[in-house]
């Protein structure tokens, strides 16, 4: 999927309430598990221990962190929108996050995003509400759906 490419916050403005173009699949490893459990020192075996998994866990295999597709969110919009004008991104904050269905080690997972408010934020800035939704591949349950809050300056 080609990235969206917006040439500024004029533009960009034009796509509130729409929904972005779909996000190519990301698969999530064991190492980005791994990596997650050390950045969080959230060690939990269901997580960290394959082998313990393999014969104690209900899926079978690890399952990444909730919030390990929760960080994810700046990476998968970064990966299907670029606004050239700015010079700078930030999170701001959630107003709702739910995890609906755990992600099993190697699940391949997309974002689907929908811009629904884009506010002024004082002099070069916006506030930006994104309503997103972290797919699973061929599960009828997301990994993910948050009500994500980001600023980004010109």
């Amino acid at each position: 999927m080609a990235k969206l490419l917006v040439a500024d916050f004029d533009a960009f403005r034009a796509w509130e309430g729409k929904t972005l173009p779909t996000g190519d699949w990301l698969t999530v490893t064991q190492e980005m598990i791994n990596d997650f459990a050390k950045a969080t020192m959230d060690f939990q075996w269901i997580h960290v221990d394959v082998e313990k998994a393999k014969k104690q866990s209900p899926f079978k295999k690890p399952v990444a962190h909730g919030f390990l597709s929760l960080a994810l969110l700046s990476k998968l919009l970064h990966d299907v929108l670029w606004v050239k004008s700015a010079t700078m991104g930030v999170n701001y904050g959630l107003d709702k996050v739910r995890f609906p269905s755990p992600v099993v080690v190697d699940s391949r997972l997309r974002l689907i995003c929908t811009i629904q408010k884009i506010e002024n934020y004082g002099d070069t800035g916006l506030k930006i509400g994104w309503h997103c939704v972290v797919e699973i591949e061929e599960s009828d349950k997301p990994a993910c759906v948050a009500d994500f809050i980001s600023l980004m300056f010109a």
